[in-house]
């Protein structure tokens, strides 16, 4: 006969807490917890000091006092009588004793010097200037005389014949002045233009056949602007350099070059006529290929 096994309250507690522990020990062992190190923050770019300072307990003031200080000290000493503070005083150092100089006869006094005697200089007082008490008499103005119209006239005609004759004067020396002609590369009257073209061709000539050789070697080329004053019968007054071509070689060979030209032709009777000398102006060009040229 088969009997069915009871199962009671007891084993019922049992039971269900043996399955309570094994459910808390399973959740406590699977779960684990891992502690995280804390990152360390960069230092701050700038700082600040805080200081606390504690402000001191104000003292009452005592009513009475003994002596007066410079910073209250209230309690301040351990001695039981009224003794005023005072400051130690550290006895000076000891001398050392000086050494024992040995007796040395005195040495004997230095003659006394010679003073010269003082030489006593008199001035005779200045005598003391009489005083005319009578007053000067102050010469007087001369008064101006008053001219009479006949006056005035005479000294205006004086003064304008002075005048006119200082004028034909001035007149008279600029007429035996030199009459004087500018000539440049753009003068197209024929007379001067035909003299202007042989004086220039007569230039150039000269120049490329005294060509300087210096120049030649140090390859110096250049322009100048010069002028040169010609008087009637051919002859030089003087040359300028107007502008120079960078090269004082160049500008001392041209003035000589002209120098060497000279003298030049006459001027014909129309030049003559009008004209006692010739400034032309003109530039020269010192060429690549060692000549002499002028500047159209």
């Amino acid at each position: 006969m088969n009997t069915a096994a009871k199962i009671n309250p007891v084993d019922r507690l049992g039971l269900t807490l043996f399955f309570a522990v094994s459910l808390h020990a399973i959740l406590i062992l699977g779960i684990t917890f891992t502690i995280e190190q804390a990152k360390k923050l960069p230092p701050p770019e700038r700082t600040i000091e805080i200081m606390v300072v504690q402000n001191p307990t104000k003292t009452e003031k005592p009513k009475t006092h003994d002596f007066l200080a410079q910073v209250t000290q209230e309690g301040g000493g351990q001695m039981e009588e009224k003794v005023r503070p005072t400051t130690e005083i550290t006895p000076p150092a000891r001398a050392l004793p000086t050494p024992v100089q040995e007796n040395r006869p005195p040495a004997p006094p230095a003659p006394p010097k010679q003073t010269e005697p003082k030489r006593v200089i008199t001035k005779k007082a200045p005598s003391a200037k009489k005083v005319d008490p009578t007053p000067k008499a102050q010469p007087q103005k001369p008064k101006k005389k008053r001219l009479t119209a006949a006056q005035l006239l005479a000294s205006t005609d004086r003064e304008i014949q002075r005048l006119t004759a200082e004028l034909d004067r001035k007149t008279k020396l600029y007429s035996k002045r030199p009459r004087r002609k500018r000539l440049t590369a753009s003068t197209q009257e024929y007379v001067y233009a035909s003299y202007l073209d042989e004086w220039r061709r007569k230039v150039e000539r000269v120049g490329n056949l005294n060509y300087p050789d210096e120049a030649k070697r140090r390859r110096l080329y250049g322009n100048l602007i010069l002028h040169v004053a010609v008087r009637r019968d051919g002859s030089v007054e003087k040359i300028r350099v107007l502008q120079t071509s960078g090269h004082k070689l160049l500008d001392d060979a041209a003035v000589r070059i002209v120098r060497l030209a000279a003298p030049f032709s006459a001027f014909p009777a129309e030049i003559r006529k009008e004209t006692d000398i010739l400034d032309i102006t003109r530039t020269w060009q010192f060429l690549h290929s060692n000549r002499l040229q002028a500047k159209n």
